[in-house]
């Protein structure tokens, strides 16, 4: 057998661990929750400026100096727009709100 191939097993035992992990993080879990909500009502990521290739996240904030956009506007998996959630999660928990359950609540600011 190759060294770079897996069995299945071993795939298996990783794959749980790896979700285990997940269901221990509530964080986490609400964070990927939000990306796949955030996925039913957009193509593009919300932040993302087509005409400009500028990312609204990266402007508000000072500590990025670059403003472009790397991914085109895809938001799955994009660091900037993880981060995004997971400082609202933080901001959601701070003030003892709930949190919320679809990403139109979280751009909307329903909650």
């Amino acid at each position: 057998m190759d060294k770079t191939t897996i069995s299945q097993d071993e795939y298996e035992r990783v794959l749980t661990r790896m979700e285990e992990k997940d269901r221990s993080n509530p964080k986490k879990r609400w964070v990927n929750r939000m990306m796949r909500s955030a996925k039913q009502y957009y193509k593009l990521c919300p932040y993302y400026d087509k005409k400009t290739g500028e990312c609204f996240i990266k402007k508000t904030d000072p500590h990025f100096t670059n403003t472009r956009c790397d991914r085109d506007g895809r938001f799955d998996s994009c660091s900037v727009f993880e981060g995004f959630l997971e400082k609202k999660y933080e901001e959601y928990v701070s003030k003892g709100r709930p949190l919320p359950v679809d990403f139109f609540e979280v751009v909307t600011g329903f909650i």
